[in-house]
């Protein structure tokens, strides 16, 4: 029924309609080469465009700098190459209009009726800023004071669910409710967190940094990173003076 639906209207449905109306969601349709073919306004606004025409066609690369850019369009290849799905994936967006924000993104790889991949579409959710005077957010509020005091170690989950006197389970569950990540997601955005703020605001050398946010091995640091943020810790203390 969806297929005779869909084929009676009078446009492809693309949801870019939706979209436009969730402020809190970038939302994308790209083609084989990675290129923009329906955009949402939010994204348009965020990459300081006049209109949504000023993005179509072109690849992450043309739209953002480098090496945010790039490191966009090597996940769009990956998913369009390999046809597998990025499922809420934790990462940093630093937009060309300088706003700055935490998301989950996820992108689907789009296939003809042969099974041929040929585009992809993705959302990226802004995370948002818990209550910090729900019940929810006490419960688990020693936990969170100890991993924040702790970073340099750093701390375990279950060592956290202990603190909470909570089962694992229990403790994943409760940071999900505050924070919309898992509490591995929750820990590394705390490492994260911690790591940009000493690059932005330190002369501390990177190998220092590393060891302050729980990575004895400044290689294992810059890695993940670059994974979360699309820059190295290097690019990303440039950036962030280039900005003050």
């Amino acid at each position: 029924m969806i297929h005779e639906l869909l084929q009676q209207l009078d446009e492809p449905f693309t949801g870019e309609a939706l979209f436009d109306h969730l402020s809190d969601i970038v939302y994308f349709i790209k083609d084989r080469s990675g290129a923009y073919l329906v955009v949402n306004t939010t994204l348009q606004q965020r990459c300081g465009m006049q209109t949504k025409a000023q993005l179509l066609g072109r690849t992450p690369c043309e739209v953002f700098r480098s090496p945010l850019g790039n490191r966009f369009q090597e996940q769009d290849q990956r998913v369009l190459k390999t046809g597998k799905p990025l499922l809420s994936q934790l990462e940093l967006h630093v937009y060309p209009s300088r706003e700055v924000g935490w998301c989950l993104t996820t992108k689907l790889p789009l296939k003809n009726r042969r099974g041929t991949v040929v585009g992809l579409v993705g959302v990226s959710k802004d995370l948002q800023l818990p209550d910090y005077a729900t019940a929810e957010y006490q419960h688990v509020a020693t936990a969170i004071q100890y991993a924040e005091q702790h970073l340099a170690e750093p701390p375990s989950i279950p060592e956290l669910a202990a603190q909470a006197q909570m089962s694992r389970y229990q403790f994943d569950r409760r940071i999900r409710r505050v924070f919309g990540l898992n509490a591995s997601q929750w820990l590394l955005k705390l490492r994260i967190d911690l790591a940009q703020q000493q690059l932005c605001e330190t002369n501390a050398p990177i190998s220092v940094i590393a060891l302050n946010v729980g990575y004895a091995d400044q290689s294992a640091f810059t890695r993940q990173f670059r994974k979360t943020t699309g820059m190295t810790p290097q690019d990303y203390r440039r950036t962030g003076r280039r900005a003050e």
